[in-house]
């Protein structure tokens, strides 16, 4: 479970125009911003983009039967009606068997049987192609669960953008950057209701319509990016009620730049064949954030 960027505003009450940069035009801002939002649906409509995502479910220890008829354990949206057995073994190992002969192809390669890795432990999981279809298996705290992936999604097909705010330079945050004297780990709770634990190594500090706030960022990327689970006072109603991401570079000079523009929606409000983690109590802010994504309107 991981996921993935961030810039500018008041600090202390200061007002914007003394904090822009002297380069920094009004207009350089919005289109910066306009250029961010188009990579990320950019993204979303690539092959292997979140839209792509067809299927999903538990896999029970023992053997499941995997295939596209109604009598198979695992029931896939695609493929063959009876594929083979996907094999959740009392260590934890899983394996896939398919008949000889079998259109299943792992690395380009035809077999019989293979071992599949999920993403525990940092792992890439093994990707068990059918055509231009793919599945695989993961982990998410003691459940395993398999994700089935097609390019030809309606979810991917049907996409028609996003919705945002309208783009405001005062959501540019410049917070103070207070780091614990050593990071500390907390728990999420994912969409599946299940744990996760996260490493926060300080929090954000800073001054929205003279009431203060904090948030508390994991660290990723070998601590050169913040990422923040928040939820706001929008949630539920106009944006994604779980969470919404944000990435931040790493702090500098005891700053760090919260641009609420670029406030996303997770993977899980864009199909419900995704595992995120929402946001923890402590990044729940008493505040109304009108910028950056607004909820999805063909999301679950």
């Amino acid at each position: 479970m991981s996921l993935p960027a961030i810039r500018r505003l008041l600090v202390s009450g200061l007002l914007l125009a003394a904090l822009a940069p002297a380069l920094a035009a009004p207009d350089d801002y919005v289109g910066s911003i306009e250029r961010w939002h188009a990579t990320r649906i950019a993204n979303l409509q690539k092959p292997d983009g979140w839209l792509s995502f067809a299927g999903s479910g538990r896999v029970q220890p023992g053997d499941n039967t995997v295939g596209r008829a109604e009598d198979n354990a695992i029931v896939l949206p695609k493929g063959p009606e009876h594929l083979g057995t996907l094999t959740l073994a009392p260590d934890g190992s899983l394996s896939l068997a398919v008949p000889a002969g079998s259109d299943a192809r792992v690395d380009g390669k035809p077999f019989e049987r293979v071992a599949l890795a999920t993403n525990a432990d940092g792992a890439t999981p093994t990707r068990v192609t059918l055509g231009e279809t793919w599945f695989y298996v993961v982990k998410t705290g003691d459940v395993v669960g398999w994700r089935f992936r097609d390019p030809q999604s309606p979810a991917r097909t049907g996409f028609t953008g996003i919705d945002t705010w309208p783009i405001d330079p005062s959501w540019r945050i410049v917070a103070d950057w207070q780091p614990f004297d050593s990071p500390k780990t907390i728990e999420l709770v994912t969409s599946l209701g299940t744990p996760e634990e996260g490493t926060v190594p300080g929090k954000a500090v800073f001054e929205r319509d003279g009431q203060r706030f904090e948030l508390q960022p994991l660290s990723e990327d070998d601590g050169k990016q913040l990422f923040f689970i928040i939820a706001d006072r929008t949630s539920g109603k106009e944006s994604y009620g779980a969470a919404r991401f944000l990435y931040a570079d790493a702090p500098k000079d005891g700053k760090v730049v919260l641009d609420f523009n670029k406030a996303y929606n997770p993977p899980c409000a864009l199909s419900p064949h995704v595992v995120c983690p929402t946001a923890p109590p402590e990044n729940r802010l008493a505040l109304r954030v009108t910028a950056g994504e607004k909820k999805y309107v063909a999301g679950h």
